[in-house]
């Protein structure tokens, strides 16, 4: 019984398992971040590359 209860300490005080949640924490805002920078620039940069596609074609050079 003592043993059984040595057992269960030791599993109650083991950390490992939090590391990883942690981890998976970390790694789900680091993803949030680079959604919402994505979404942010890419509106953007899709503005910047059809002004400069309008240019051309108003300075009559087209693909």
């Amino acid at each position: 019984m003592n043993q059984l209860t040595s057992l269960i300490n030791a599993f109650i005080k083991d950390e490992e398992g939090a590391t990883a949640v942690e981890y998976g924490v970390l790694i789900a805002l680091i993803i949030a971040a680079c959604v919402v920078i994505i979404g942010t620039l890419g509106g953007q940069i899709k503005s910047a590359f059809t002004d400069v596609s309008n240019s051309l074609t108003t300075a009559g050079i087209t693909s």
